[in-house]
């Protein structure tokens, strides 16, 4: 008998997708019924929430929201308060799903789980449609440059799975999500707690041609979703064994961040603006022809440079821009207000440096859009544009061209909390 094919497990590739939408709107029984009914819940998990939801008592059916919300506070409440992940796979794809909390004052949680996700679940109660949270959240999602957007119109059954409700809704978010800046988005008609389109198909709606949750997630092109055009490696780290084999060995440790690298491609490093070529590309499992984004490697130049943490190498004829003066939309995670004129330590991909807040140009109302330009006050979950200067200068591209060159955290020093996230405009 052949041992099982565990290598294509290696081999598939990984779909990150985030949930979101306004309390109580299904969103950890929408998962839990994925992971149930992919059977990607083991046994003993499904005793233990079989044994909680009795405890809890009041449902005909398992409470399959228990399986994410892991906090006691959570599950006492019936809420979702912080970010829960959970990983699986089917036969097709893998997963990782960040389940965020719906509440206003968990905006800053919402950012947080959403900002390397592929894809975006935004679900949206059938029997009140559009809500506040709903802008909210799909603004966020825009914001963050989420490049795929599924908005799952859950809780069909309770409004006796109405193609026309289903309809109404639909053009509802259509227009609203023609303000926005997203290029893919889907609707679904689903029942999270019945099942209905979510794993299997739903036979009482049959006026729903298309496919089901699953088989959006297991297929969705996805490739397409980082920059392959935009050479960047931030260097992370140097390697020097100083082995008597690899006496004289010198490599660039890091994760591509954009573009795609080759063996004899001519290179510049920055800061210093020396040109070099690329001698070989190392991993773990040994030497490379080509690498591109997201992939983790060793990079070897044929010169001998001082290339440090922080420092990037890029393309000769392809660079990105350089410096201290950085416009960024800031959602404000920290208890105390920003500080205008604040010092804040500030972190670029692999670069540390300081900086102070220059100005605060406005205010984001996240429910209708508009520009708050006499409002300066950013407390906790707020959105705001900022411009700072930093100590040093930043090597960095548009958020909308790179999530990962584009976006930066603010720290707190007093303390080393992250205070904000910033998406560099």
């Amino acid at each position: 008998m052949s041992p099982p094919r565990a290598h294509n497990y290696m081999d598939m590739d990984l779909l990150r997708f985030t949930t979101a939408g306004s309390v109580d709107d299904g969103k950890s029984t929408l998962i839990g019924r994925m992971l149930y009914d992919s059977k990607s819940i083991f046994q003993d998990q499904m005793e233990a929430i079989e044994k909680a939801s009795a405890r809890i008592g009041g449902e005909e059916e398992v409470n399959l929201a228990l399986l994410t919300d892991g906090l006691r506070a959570e599950r006492e409440q019936g809420i979702t308060i912080d970010v829960a992940y959970r990983y699986f796979a089917t036969p097709k794809r893998k997963f990782i799903i960040a389940d965020t909390p719906g509440h206003i004052q968990y905006t800053r949680n919402m950012v947080t789980g959403a900002s390397t996700a592929n894809l975006a679940i935004i679900l949206v109660d059938a029997r009140h449609g559009l809500v506040e949270q709903t802008c909210r959240h799909s603004f966020i999602a825009s914001l963050l440059k989420i490049p795929h957007i599924v908005f799952c119109i859950n809780k069909m059954d309770l409004v006796d799975y109405s193609e026309e409700r289903f309809e109404e809704i639909r053009e509802e978010l259509e227009a609203f999500c023609s303000k926005l800046e997203v290029n893919d988005i889907r609707f679904i008609p689903i029942s999270a707690l019945k099942g209905d389109n979510v794993v299997n198909k739903s036979t009482k709606m049959d006026w729903y041609q298309g496919s089901t949750l699953m088989y959006t997630l297991e297929n969705i092109h996805i490739s397409g979703d980082h920059n392959h055009v935009d050479c960047r490696f931030p260097v992370q780290y140097v390697v020097r064994p100083q082995t008597n084999e690899f006496h004289d060995f010198r490599g660039y440790a890091g994760r591509i961040a954009g573009g795609v690298f080759k063996k004899g491609d001519e290179v510049t490093l920055l800061p210093t603006g020396f040109t070099t070529k690329i001698a070989s590309i190392n991993t773990f499992n040994g030497e490379l022809d080509e690498a591109f984004a997201p992939m983790s490697v060793t990079i070897c130049l044929e010169e001998d440079y001082d290339l440090s943490r922080g420092d990037m190498i890029v393309r000769t004829n392809n660079q990105p821009e350089i410096s201290q003066d950085i416009e960024m939309m800031l959602c404000w995670m920290g208890e105390s207000p920003l500080r205008p004129n604040g010092k804040y330590a500030i972190k670029h991909t692999s670069k540390d440096a300081r900086c102070i807040v220059k100005d605060i140009r406005y205010k984001v109302d996240i429910n209708t859009l508009h520009r708050l330009e006499d409002d300066k006050n950013i407390q906790m979950n707020d959105i705001a544009r900022v411009a700072v200067r930093t100590t040093t200068p930043l090597f960095f591209d548009r958020y909308s061209r790179n999530r990962i060159t584009g976006s930066v955290i603010l720290i707190d020093e007093a303390t080393n909390r992250t205070v904000g996230a910033g998406m560099i405009i």
